[in-house]
């Protein structure tokens, strides 16, 4: 058996830091929007795990190995599987990247390997992985607690046009959420209203919805964040905000075009023009 899977990146349409926990991870809830940027991993039978990546990186520093390793000695599966990952999401640039590699190879090996394995379970197996990984594997519009292990589906039938901006900087999570360890959010939304606002192309109120906990600590050290920012304003975007831990910047547009023109505008910076998955 061969197959491959298509690994989307996600936005988070805002994120609010709620309290440090015990085990050093920090409280959150944030919406969270899978987009139409794809990772590629294809899978297939073979005795031992071998990742084949065009990835500089150690096999065992890469989520899809760790998750194939933890998935194996958990089911006690005596083979393996040749993955092949073919990257086009960026590195540590808030879109979760290497979390949903990790989800869709806990999927993958589950079908490959004929574990039968239910979602419960493949997430329990996530959650320990990376904090974004329960996401991706209940996605593609969730609400997310907790460190990222609470997710609760969202229905919305409504996709908005975006354009991804990165910087040529790299921002660790650990880095930005210890920048910000010491202001925790009072800040709430309703995630009915929010969400309703999203379904309608309210742009005007999500604007008053749309927030990243992180954005500020991020700025201070990387002003080219808040640069992109005020670009993507400046050229036609009704919301703009940093992804995650940084360092991409999303802009919302009316349509396809309004973000294609808008990307002619944004130098040498990686871009994407995107749409949300529901």
């Amino acid at each position: 058996m061969k197959f491959s899977l298509q690994a989307p990146a996600k936005i988070n349409w805002f994120l609010f830091i709620k309290g440090r926990r015990d085990d050093g991870y920090h409280d959150i809830v944030s919406p969270m929007q899978c987009v139409s940027l794809f990772d590629l991993l294809s899978f297939e039978d073979a005795p031992e795990i071998e990742l084949l990546s065009d990835l500089d990186l150690p096999p065992g520093e890469n989520l899809v190995y760790k998750a194939a390793v933890s998935l194996k000695k958990s089911a006690s599966y005596p083979g393996g599987a040749r993955i092949v990952l073919k990257k086009n999401i960026p590195l540590a640039a808030g879109l979760g990247g290497g979390s949903s590699d990790a989800a869709q190879t806990l999927i993958g090996l589950n079908k490959l390997w004929g574990l039968g394995l239910t979602g419960e379970k493949l997430m329990e197996l996530g959650a320990g992985i990376g904090s974004d990984v329960p996401f991706f594997l209940g996605g593609p519009f969730s609400v997310v607690q907790g460190r990222g292990e609470i997710v609760k589906r969202l229905k919305t039938d409504s996709s908005v046009a975006m354009l991804l901006v990165k910087p040529d900087i790299g921002i660790s999570a650990s880095w930005a959420y210890g920048k910000y360890a010491a202001e925790l959010t009072k800040k709430s939304v309703d995630i009915k209203l929010f969400c309703l606002a999203l379904e309608k192309k309210d742009f005007a109120a999500l604007r008053q919805m749309v927030s990243n906990d992180l954005e500020k600590g991020v700025v201070e050290k990387y002003r080219i964040v808040a640069d992109i920012k005020e670009m993507l304003f400046k050229n036609g975007a009704e919301i703009a905000s940093m992804s995650g831990s940084g360092s991409v910047v999303f802009g919302v547009f009316r349509s396809e075009e309004e973000a294609r023109q808008a990307s002619i505008r944004m130098g040498d910076y990686w871009y994407r023009v995107v749409r949300t998955l529901v």
